[in-house]
């Protein structure tokens, strides 16, 4: 149910099923738009069981790497190993049909998604991006092609990410569905690409992404790649989603 006190300005129209960065505007407080023209779509909050916290967490890497010893995650800088996606990653990939049924809101269920994360990938992605009895994956960031997320429109697959452990995707260009999920959710960064890195990184890499910066380095290769600075839309991510970033402004009461 959207609340009664947020005003939305309609996105302009598109021919694809592309993010646009549009705005909405609640009193004073602008948000970035991640809703579609239909105006019936729900708006949707916050699923794990906290916000995400913007601190340095264990990494779950190789044996071997002298590179990282650590999986930094801040409100500005990620750091770890990456995973490499193709074209059109569809949510049926991201999340099959048959784990919809598990409740995000529950924590016990919310660890069930992330270890079926990216489970529908077909057989030629050799490489598991959640090993078996793991909740968690060792890759917390996901470099895709183009199309990211495309599909059927389902809450589930920025949130199984982000139970996965997954703290940004750098695609070259994504289903507007999939990132206005991203954002009203605060799971995942949707960030866009100006080239095609998934084909200059190779799952393994270790790699930064700095939203400040806009940019991606891969410290395998030394190459440095500008990205598409995420906007308004940050700010509600790293506030926890939508409903969170609502409250932190003072446009709806707090719990």
């Amino acid at each position: 149910m959207v609340c009664p006190c947020i005003k939305f300005i309609p996105s302009p129209p598109s021919n694809c099923l592309r993010a646009n960065h549009a705005l909405f505007i609640t009193a004073s407080v602008k948000l970035p738009s991640i809703f579609s023209n239909n105006p019936f779509n729900p708006l949707i909050s916050h699923f794990g069981p906290t916000p995400k916290n913007p601190t340095v967490v264990p990494l779950r890497c190789s044996a071997g790497s002298a590179i990282l010893e650590t999986t930094t995650t801040t409100a500005t800088i990620f750091h770890g190993l990456c995973y490499i996606v193709w074209d059109n990653i569809d949510t049926e990939q991201i999340i099959p049909a048959e784990y919809l049924t598990l409740v995000p809101s529950n924590p016990d269920e919310y660890n069930k998604l992330g270890s079926y994360t990216l489970c529908g990938l077909p057989s030629s992605y050799r490489t598991r991006f959640v090993d078996p009895d793991e909740f968690t994956s060792k890759y917390s960031l996901i470099i895709g092609g183009d199309n990211f997320g495309c599909g059927s429109p389902r809450e589930h697959s920025p949130v199984a990410l982000g139970a996965a452990g997954v703290a940004t995707v750098v695609a070259e260009s994504y289903a507007r569905i999939f990132f206005r999920n991203s954002v009203a959710t605060g799971e995942v960064y949707p960030l866009e690409s100006e080239v095609r890195i998934c084909e200059e990184c190779k799952t393994g890499d270790v790699v930064t992404v700095e939203l400040g910066e806009s940019r991606l380095i891969n410290h395998m290769t030394g190459k440095e790649y500008k990205l598409k600075p995420i906007g308004d839309a940050g700010p509600v991510i790293e506030a926890g989603g939508i409903f969170a970033y609502a409250r932190k402004a003072g446009m709806i009461p707090s719990r």
